[in-house]
């Protein structure tokens, strides 16, 4: 059917909200099963949050999302993403965290060279990280299994009970000791579940960082655990546990994606942006442009998140106001600060000095020393706003990758925690004096360890929690679309009773990172939904 076509019937067989990596992953399974499908996206380039510009002349970056790991194999096998032009390095390490002007935690793969950094804080955490690496292994590949479920949902009769009894089963299967392993990691903080593990604080925050990434929470709050074990079950390139880069950066994904939507016969439409959904006696039947334009579809899926689907485009007429609430009221923020910055030389470390490439400038530079320095961050930024000394995981993407700045020359990307969603008071992330302060945090907490940050800057990006809300839709600057808490988890994502990716408007889908199994560049709950559309739209059996 020609693109615009709205009169008579349906237009499309499905549109799709929001051309984010995960929408254009469910444009592309459901074209390759035959439905008509059309993504509607709001900016002039397709990603969403994943996407790579120029941000200071010569110079490229990733603008939000900035590395990979979590995107599923399957999802990059089944859209062909490699022959669709994607193609992703590994780090040479997975981490470089800075202590002090003489100490830096170096994490390599591999678990002989790991124990032997481990090694040089605690002998006793040496010994004791293999069955630490083992145990969360194990629990990553339950949670790997689960990602590609869709979740049971409650009430639902007896088809959710039969998904509910499988995943039982496979659970139940675990030993006991592994389903005591399973709970701790799904209601523990992170530091209560890290304390009996080991007994270094550089060892610990190491580990604990990967609780805190996107949650507003500290390393002490239940729940963080969980977000540790969720940032676990990644791999590159087959590799388990390995962090990666996608040559010519985040943009490259979701292009490689919008190529593969396009071959499966999808129409991509930008600067399109969604009004509202159009619900005729009570059913779906479409969307609005802001335009004024109608485009009528047999279903919409969301790909953005629940919070601003239900709260601006769905209207309080077509649902019901208790479970309206229950979705405005989800819990978004995600204390992300995001940077880009032009370099015209690589930071040179007090604790690893040089400013040629060494192995520890291609790695997630994190500046998060203690759980202390994290714990005071978070109190920080609930308290005042922001952190007085930020949590800081660099990257600096151009030192695999030379597409990405000119000869000599380096970019820099800066995922920085913490900070309020809104300011406190009268001040507002509104305020270009309120970001370039906190900005000036930023870049002094690094130069604290590379003496020669500050003065490399050329030119920055930056993007508050605003920026990240008014550009990307990320309500809060939530970068998961909703936080990945216990009461907002499997199939109370996003809602109890609205899990299985179908919405309470008859027709309507949820198809991103608010919906399980959550947030990342995964491409999951984009596949997961279209496998749910599927067999609504063309019937169980095909």
């Amino acid at each position: 059917m020609k693109d615009g076509q709205t009169a008579g019937t349906a237009a499309y067989d499905v549109a799709i909200v929001g051309g984010g990596h995960n929408g254009l992953t469910a444009a592309a399974y459901l074209a390759r099963a035959g439905l008509t499908t059309v993504v509607l996206e709001k900016n002039s380039v397709a990603g969403g949050a994943a996407l790579t510009e120029e941000f200071h002349p010569g110079f490229r970056n990733s603008v939000a999302s900035y590395t990979v790991s979590l995107l599923d194999p399957g999802v990059i096998r089944d859209l062909d993403l490699h022959a669709h032009g994607l193609r992703i390095l590994e780090r040479p390490a997975a981490n470089f965290m800075p202590i002090d002007g003489e100490r830096a935690f170096f994490w390599p793969y591999g678990l002989a060279a790991k124990q032997a950094e481990i090694a040089k804080f605690s002998e006793r955490d040496a010994q004791r990280y293999p069955e630490y690496d083992a145990a969360l292994e194990r629990a990553a590949s339950v949670l790997r299994d689960l990602t590609g479920t869709t979740p049971p949902n409650a009430g639902g009769g007896w088809l959710e009970l039969l998904k509910g009894a499988g995943i039982g089963r496979r659970v139940l299967g675990l030993s006991l000791e592994d389903q005591r392993l399973l709970t701790d990691l799904f209601t523990k903080s992170a530091a209560d579940f890290l304390d009996p593990w080991f007994e270094n604080e550089h060892v610990k925050a190491l580990f604990a960082f990967d609780g805190i990434v996107g949650s507003y929470a500290a390393p002490s709050t239940p729940g963080t655990a969980y977000v540790l074990l969720h940032h676990c079950f990644g791999e590159v390139n087959g590799k388990m546990g390995v962090w990666g880069h996608a040559v010519g950066g985040m943009g490259a994904i979701t292009q490689a994606m919008a190529r593969a939507a396009n071959a499966a016969g999808a129409v991509i439409r930008l600067d399109a942006s969604v009004a509202r959904v159009v619900v005729e006696n009570g059913r779906v039947v479409g969307v609005e442009l802001k335009s004024g334009e109608v485009v009528r579809a047999r279903a919409v899926a969301a790909n953005v998140g629940p919070k601003l689907l239900f709260r601006d485009l769905v209207q309080p007429c077509d649902v019901d106001p208790v479970l309206r609430q229950r979705f405005t009221n989800i819990k978004t923020g995600s204390a992300t600060f995001r940077m880009n910055v032009a370099l015209s030389e690589l930071p040179n470390f007090s604790a690893c000095p040089g400013t040629e490439a060494g192995p520890h400038h291609g790695a997630g530079i994190v500046i998060a020393p203690t759980m202390a320095y994290m714990e005071r961050a978070f109190l920080d930024a609930k308290r005042e706003g922001w952190a007085r000394e930020p949590v800081v995981e660099m990257l600096i993407p151009s030192v695999l990758d030379d597409t990405l700045a000119p000869k000599g020359r380096h970019v820099a990307s800066l995922f920085v925690q913490y900070v309020a969603p809104r300011l406190p008071g009268e001040r507002s992330w509104e305020n270009p004096r309120e970001r370039q302060e906190f900005a000036d945090v930023v870049i002094e907490t690094v130069t604290a360890h590379a003496p020669n940050f500050r003065r490399s800057i050329l030119g920055m990006q930056v993007l508050s929690p605003l920026d990240l809300e008014m550009r990307f839709g990320l309500v809060d600057g939530d970068i998961f679309h909703g936080q990945l808490s216990l009461d907002q988890l499997f199939s109370t994502r996003p809602v109890l009773g609205h899990a299985d990716y179908r919405m309470p408007v008859p027709g309507l889908y949820l198809c991103g990172s608010g919906a399980h199994p959550g947030g990342g560049v995964t491409g999951l709950p984009g596949r997961n939904a279209a496998r749910e559309m599927v067999r609504d739209l063309k019937g169980w059996f095909s």
